[in-house]
């Protein structure tokens, strides 16, 4: 998180840039009357030059911005449902958490295709029904693409099973298809899934 790739001088720097580092997370550059910043570490010296780059000096470490599980979820525009959802149960907090975890995340349209007064219902009861099958949709460890075999079987953290099929229509959470898999987090990993698990 403290390396980029390439040579950039403080020539090279303006207010309000990003850059990608190494972690492939980004840093934001802060010129103002105090200073040249990167996030808020200030340079101190500048412009070292050596033959294969140039370094820095800067006044504090840069620590990475954690991601979470949570973060996919409330960053997401097909997850608005999901997102509120988590937030009524009370559990953003626990999915914050060290983890890890891996969550099967029903999009919007997921949520829209159960039958009507359904959601209303259950964000009416957060702590009964919705967060049991919000727990539904979540295992304990982090499960890539990778790990998953046809016929296998899940406990999630509500303490019941869910079954994997993968055949040639493709990969399936019961009866929800794995539409994007493998989002990966500081504290697990998302698969984002076309229906809500029941």
């Amino acid at each position: 998180y403290h390396v980029l790739a390439g040579k950039v001088k403080s020539t090279d720097l303006s207010n309000g840039m990003t850059a990608k580092t190494l972690l492939g997370k980004d840093i934001k550059v802060t010129i103002n009357a105090q200073g040249v910043f990167i996030n808020n570490a200030k340079v101190t010296v500048a412009d070292i030059m050596t033959d294969n780059g140039v370094v820095h000096v800067i006044d504090a470490v840069l620590l990475p911005p954690r991601v979470t599980v949570v973060d996919v979820v409330v960053n997401s525009p097909d997850h608005t449902t999901l997102e509120a959802a988590v937030i009524a149960a009370n559990l953003a907090g626990v999915l914050s958490g060290d983890g890890p975890f891996t969550v099967f995340a029903p999009t919007d349209a997921a949520f829209a295709a159960l039958p009507a007064g359904t959601i209303p219902a259950l964000l009416a009861d957060p702590s009964g029904a919705l967060t049991d099958i919000l727990k539904y949709h979540v295992l304990a460890g982090k499960v890539k693409s990778t790990d998953l075999s046809n016929g296998m079987s899940a406990t999630t953290l509500l303490g019941k099973d869910i079954k994997v099929t993968i055949n040639a229509q493709g990969v399936f959470i019961n009866n929800a298809k794995v539409t994007v898999a493998d989002i990966m987090t500081d504290n697990g990993v998302v698969h984002v899934i076309d229906a809500v698990l029941v």
